[in-house]
């Protein structure tokens, strides 16, 4: 009786420990949410983020812009970059895990020591240079510099995340379909990445929310408003001659948030699986 009493007040002091951190972690968030139906007087009125009188005129005044493009014009420029660099970094980056993790070849350890390397070497080195290729490409102000380093696998990341799982991966079943006739191509199609979906699907949010998030890449190459991402876009609220119109700000960044949120607990059950486990289901 006292051992049992013991565990259930040491999980009591467990959950509502954890509660209380899970509470105040999430109610930044809550607040924002709360704030983006307030008016602007109200949100510096009161912290507690439940509106006293709930208003859409953030959404409505906000989605609206102060540009001849609503908002909905950077949610689909948005996605100009982020559905093909997605697409471009899977596929990409699952081919190079596969080559590295599966095949021997001449200079395979020096190549993958530059991998590594160009994993430790920050952005903000590459950034001039990157610029000076785009540029003569023809490339500045579209949003090819965005998306198309993606398709050749550019997130050195992603490829030593892939080639980790891949090695936990055994190889019994691609040596089988092998014996079958299977070809390299067939064995990466149809053993391989059914057996890697858990880590691609971690990838692909990843990129997901790491481009919807993005600020600087498209400061950088995008200067059209219509070419405008949302990221950029939110800046568009914040005008430093006048007082901050702050429920639109707010309400604009929920919506900028919510694509990220609902990819997330959609797909929050192979996230878990394939950043935990590295495993295989038998």
């Amino acid at each position: 009786m006292k051992l049992r009493r013991r565990a259930r007040v040491a999980a009591a002091i467990r959950y509502t420990l954890l509660i209380v951190v899970g509470l105040v972690m999430i109610y930044p968030l809550l607040w924002m949410i709360g704030a983006s139906f307030k008016t602007n007087q109200e949100i510096f009125s009161t912290p507690w983020f439940w509106p006293e009188n709930p208003t859409l005129q953030g959404y409505i005044d906000g989605w609206q812009t102060s540009t001849p493009y609503t908002f909905g014009r950077f949610f689909l420029n948005s996605m100009y970059i982020v559905i093909p660099k997605v697409i471009g970094t899977a596929i990409s980056c699952t081919a190079v895990a596969y080559g590295f993790a599966r095949f021997e070849f001449p200079g395979k350890k020096a190549l993958f020591v530059i991998l590594i390397a160009t994993l430790l070497l920050p952005d903000v080195v590459t950034r001039i240079p990157q610029y000076l290729i785009f540029r003569e490409f023809g490339w500045l102000d579209t949003y090819l510099p965005l998306f198309v380093p993606s398709w050749f696998a550019w997130e050195a990341f992603f490829v030593f995340m892939l080639i980790q799982f891949l090695r936990s991966i055994p190889r019994e079943m691609e040596e089988a379909a092998r014996v079958d006739g299977a070809n390299t191509f067939q064995v990466l199609i149809y053993i391989v990445i059914p057996m890697l979906t858990p880590a691609l699907i971690s990838v692909c949010l990843f990129q997901f929310m790491w481009t919807m998030n993005d600020f600087l890449g498209p400061l950088i190459y995008i200067s059209s408003v219509e070419n405008y991402p949302i990221s950029l876009a939110l800046r568009l609220a914040v005008d430093t001659t006048e007082a901050f119109n702050w429920n639109q700000i707010l309400a604009m960044t929920v919506l900028a948030l919510t694509p990220s949120l609902v990819v997330f607990f959609l797909a929050q059950k192979y996230f878990i699986q394939g950043i935990s486990t590295g495993g295989v289901k038998g």
